[in-house]
């Protein structure tokens, strides 16, 4: 734990998808709030359809939905500052790449994971 979806539209460019992953799971690590590194998972799930309001039938809008999920015990104050971290980082990487030619809405949600998990190494 934790687990981080990225969710990106087919019009906003994310130059280095691997990287993109490194430095949004750099920024948790670095937060101070989970046990070994190795704990944060990280994936980009791209959308094929998407629509932003009712008429963008040019796509001239995109966007990014974070979904971090942790186990519980973390207060709001943490979950808020985990998704000010990810968005401030998503802005600050996404910024560079778009050249104002599309418009980027960052969305980030942070959930506590169901009580129901397992996980099971098969390796270390």
């Amino acid at each position: 734990m934790p687990h981080l979806t990225i969710q990106v539209t087919p019009n906003v460019t994310i130059a280095h998808e691997a990287s993109f992953l490194k430095a949004l799971n750099q920024v948790l690590w670095d937060s101070g709030h989970f046990a070994k590194p190795t704990d944060i998972k990280a994936r980009i799930v791209p959308i094929e359809t998407f629509l932003m309001g009712i008429a963008d039938d040019e796509q001239t809008h995109g966007f990014i939905y974070a979904h971090l999920k942790i186990m519980s015990g973390r207060d709001e104050v943490i979950r808020h500052q985990l998704a000010e971290l990810l968005t401030a980082a998503i802005e600050e990487i996404l910024d560079a790449e778009q050249s104002g030619r599309v418009g980027v809405q960052i969305c980030v949600e942070v959930e506590e994971i169901s009580a129901i998990y397992h996980k099971k190494m098969l390796a270390d």
